[in-house]
């Protein structure tokens, strides 16, 4: 039996006394993010923190002041620099001096290896804070991040002791969690429970195959070192959503999660090396110079120019290429823009460019053969649960409903047509799930029946996933400077996830890159102890 079923969206949240937000970092992310405030709340974006004049001043005029002069307290150049004028302005304040208005809410969009310094550096304020994934690069960068906001709750807590409204929301952008599709299939899953109990998922992120060499071949992600394993960078999303699933309690359940008993992983960089160079690319590195460029697939031209420029798209990925073609393209016209985008495509790097200076950027007319890259194309995780129940039945047989063995696979893969449209099975004890980004096919064994659900696609990145983590993590904002909630609960309610879950999710994924990389099966409980528990102490 076909049955369509949709899914409403909220409407757009509207506030009495609306959070005046913060952008850190003004790329694609900060974007996203301020695009997503500005459509799903009527919340006030303040003020943006970015380095870069051109990116700053375009954000700003975008999003905040318009077509007139920013005020002093609308732009900062990082955000040290807004960290030290809002220092400033809460002493004038409490001088009893006339200042303006603050800021209640930050989003952190800056480079993923800069997270720990920014999340770190502003944690003591007594603002609400939302990261953009991954927490960090490194396992101990998200312990420190982890100490730091524990620190400041610590903090907050003895504030609000004293009178002073210091208790803060923190969210992290896990926002397949806040996609109407998913939140669907959670609630039919976990809610409803209609394939009963989970016994495993296979879940696959198809990254697109121009999509990775983009990225993760000539772009930012490209190299371990530089930033982090292509599980973090790209995949910790489809980790915290398996986790999310399988781990978190569900619905009205209580608060104990089911953690995992062990976990392997096995990929590598399959495809994106020196080996796999068609031999009429010959001795080139760079398309521009390539006798095989127009055979080629990943050829940059057609990448950039072809399948985007040529066609008006002057944002992702060509704005990645250079963020001034956007405007270019609009003031001066489209010959213009494809000039400079050719200009981009054909910087290279050779033997005598020192290893600094490659790493420091990407390179977008790369031969993708020919890159620096060596982060995986192709992974597979394995996660597996074990019979843990909290307690027993009248006849002391161990109650195993969402407490039983079940196990998650995972594949994250790069060759495939689509771009990031996740899909999988869910196999239950009375009924089986198929799931894409679009639909949820629910079969029932007992009546042989199927019924189709089709969630609302919410517009925004992400299945609607952005639009709505950013109106969920500020209405727990708005609650708890309202005075409605305490920050553990508005946190719980709203965004249904805590920090403690959060770190749990980033720490899966190093301990799957511990497994690929040593070869072996991981037990979560021991890893876990020796490689965070041992940091974290009584936190």
């Amino acid at each position: 039996m076909d049955d369509d079923i949709f899914l409403k969206a909220p409407g757009t949240q509207l506030f009495l006394n609306p959070p005046r937000v913060l952008i850190i970092g003004a790329g694609s992310r900060g974007s996203a993010y301020t695009e997503a405030t500005l459509s799903s709340t009527n919340c006030i974006v303040a003020a943006i923190a970015e380095p870069v004049t051109y990116k700053r001043t375009e954000f700003g005029r975008k999003y905040i002041w318009g077509d007139g002069q920013p005020q002093p307290e609308q732009e900062f150049d990082g955000w040290r620099q807004w960290m030290k004028y809002e220092t400033i302005r809460r002493q004038r304040e409490r001088a009893g001096e006339k200042v303006e208005a603050g800021i209640d809410a930050v989003f952190v969009c800056v480079l993923d290896e800069m997270h720990e310094e920014v999340v770190c550096g502003i944690a003591g304020l007594g603002v609400h804070v939302c990261c953009e994934k991954p927490l960090a690069t490194r396992l101990q960068s998200c312990v420190n991040i982890f100490k730091a906001l524990k620190g400041a709750a610590a903090n907050d807590a003895n504030g609000a002791a004293n009178g002073e409204r210091k208790d803060t929301v923190f969210g992290i952008c896990h926002v397949l969690r806040y996609s109407p599709h998913n939140m669907m299939l959670r609630d039919l899953v976990l809610g409803k429970e209609v394939i009963g109990d989970v016994l495993s998922i296979e879940h696959v992120e198809p990254v697109g195959w121009w999509h990775f060499s983009h990225s993760y071949v000539r772009g930012n992600w490209r190299k371990e070192s530089k930033t982090a394993p292509s599980l973090l960078t790209k995949s910790c999303h489809d980790i915290d959503f398996l986790l999310w699933m399988l781990c978190s309690p569900p619905p009205n359940a209580g608060t104990e999660p089911h953690l995992p008993s062990y976990l392997t992983s096995t990929g590598s960089r399959n495809f994106f090396r020196k080996e796999r160079k068609p031999a009429a690319a010959g001795t080139a590195t760079n398309c521009l110079s390539c006798p095989h460029e127009k055979d080629c697939l990943y050829s940059a031209p057609k990448i950039y120019y072809e399948r985007h420029l040529k066609r008006g798209n002057t944002n992702w990925p060509v704005k990645i290429v250079n963020p001034e073609i956007e405007e270019l393209y609009a003031t001066a016209g489209k010959a213009a823009a494809t000039k400079q985008l050719f200009k981009d495509m054909g910087e290279d790097y050779d033997a005598n460019t020192s290893t600094g200076e490659v790493e420091a950027r990407p390179w977008f007319g790369r031969c993708v053969w020919e890159s620096d890259n060596d982060v995986c194309d192709d992974q597979s995780v394995t996660i597996t649960w074990e019979d843990d129940p909290l307690h027993s039945d009248e006849a002391g047989r161990p109650v195993l409903k969402g407490r039983g063995a079940k196990t998650a696979q995972f594949h994250m893969v790069a060759f495939t047509e689509k771009v990031c449209e996740r899909r999988g099975r869910i196999y239950g004890t009375k009924g089986e799930i198929e799931y894409d980004s679009a639909t949820i096919k629910v079969h029932e064994f007992a009546t042989g029946e199927t019924r189709v659900y089709k969630p609302h696609i919410a517009p925004g990145g992400h299945g609607g996933g952005d639009q709505g983590l950013a109106r969920q993590f500020l209405m727990a904002v708005e609650a708890v400077d309202a005075g409605r909630m305490k920050a553990a609960d508005a946190q719980r309610e709203f965004l249904g996830c805590d920090l403690e879950e959060a770190f749990r999710s980033h720490a899966m994924v190093f301990a799957a890159e511990d497994a690929r990389t040593e070869r072996k099966v991981v037990d979560w409980g021991k890893w876990w102890g020796e490689k965070v528990e041992s940091h974290i102490g009584g936190l």
